[in-house]
């Protein structure tokens, strides 16, 4: 998933100094922002008052929207470094391709993985015919520094290991929860999974006290340790719990993120990770010359033409503003 913001501003986050060392109730409210011609996506990381949950670094949700007579999804071709997304639906699918020669279809509960590492470029889009509703989540993942240099990869999982009690069903995405480990490969302690629960269910999630977690809300309304959760916001956790109280008003569906909090100082700005402004420029201008990020082969149009830098200076601070 792209940032298609032209003017991106530039993001720090990372380090130890800002994580919430005990459990906190923290409602995150997202920003919008347009994707393309015909998907407005809800941005709930990096936010104006936290940048990052474990490695978890960005956060789109979007959809459920109706796109029976739109062109859903365009995402044209673009570049990552340094980092790795995660495809993710309730509804619809979404044709992945990207430079390494993938061309993978994902579908609702199935994981789309791609390991940026040194340099990639991917485009998405709605495959044509394609399903009326689109809803679903994509998520970036930082890379730390012994790994963000690594061989560009896509993994595709179609089946995933699931856990629960009676009345949730948990899909584990990345990492393990309760016993179910994830097969997508993961560079830091971390934590990603689908709650789907049903109207009236009561229970308690078993957690991992080092993490710091959150929860973002994809439908109905759940009350996520005593707070009510709507679609499209998140509940920032903070670390030191060892269970989490669910409780669903309707019929529900959740995701939970979460992971060891993430030492370095990072710089985000457009689609590239990096650890200094000379990190930012170089993939700015290795795109611009047709270099390092090699092509996507397929994707009917142009590629995404990289925005102009920030006057600003690019350093690497902590985790929120």
């Amino acid at each position: 998933m792209s940032n298609l913001d032209r003017a991106p501003v530039p993001s720090v986050c990372g380090g130890r100094g800002f994580v919430v060392a005990e459990p906190v109730r923290e409602l995150l409210s997202p920003r919008r922002v347009k994707l393309g011609e015909s998907t407005e996506v809800r941005r709930l990381l990096p936010n104006l008052g936290r940048r990052m949950i474990g490695a978890w670094a960005f956060v789109d949700h979007y959809g459920p929207d109706d796109i029976a007579d739109e062109p859903g999804m365009q995402v044209p071709p673009h570049p990552h470094i340094g980092l790795q997304t995660v495809s993710w639906l309730h509804e619809g699918e979404v044709l992945h391709r990207d430079s390494t020669g993938s061309l993978q279809t994902i579908r609702p509960r199935q994981l789309g993985l791609m390991t940026s590492g040194r340099a990639i470029s991917h485009s998405e889009e709605s495959p044509r015919p394609h399903a009326r509703f689109l809803h679903g989540a994509q998520l970036w993942v930082a890379l730390p520094d012994e790994h963000r240099h690594t061989e560009p990869d896509f993994e595709f999982h179609p089946e995933l290991p699931s856990t629960g009690a009676p009345g949730l069903r948990v899909t584990v995405l990345l990492g393990e929860l309760d016993g179910a480990r994830s097969p997508g490969t993961t560079y830091t302690p971390i934590v990603g999974a689908d709650l789907a629960l049903t109207r009236g269910t009561e229970a308690r999630l078993p957690l991992e006290p080092d993490f710091e977690y959150g929860v973002l809300a994809m439908s109905g309304e759940v009350h996520v340790d005593g707070v009510p959760v709507l679609p499209g916001s998140m509940l920032y956790l903070g670390c030191g719990r060892t269970e989490l109280p669910l409780r669903a008003e309707s019929d529900a569906g959740i995701m939970l993120l979460g992971g060891e909090p993430f030492a370095e100082e990072l710089i985000m700005w457009w689609n590239f990770v990096g650890r200094t402004r000379q990190d930012i420029e170089q993939a700015r201008a290795d795109w611009l010359s047709g270099s390092r990020f090699g092509e996507v082969k397929g994707y009917d149009g142009p590629p995404l033409p990289a925005p102009a830098l920030p006057p600003v200076p690019l350093k690497p601070r902590g985790r929120v503003r």
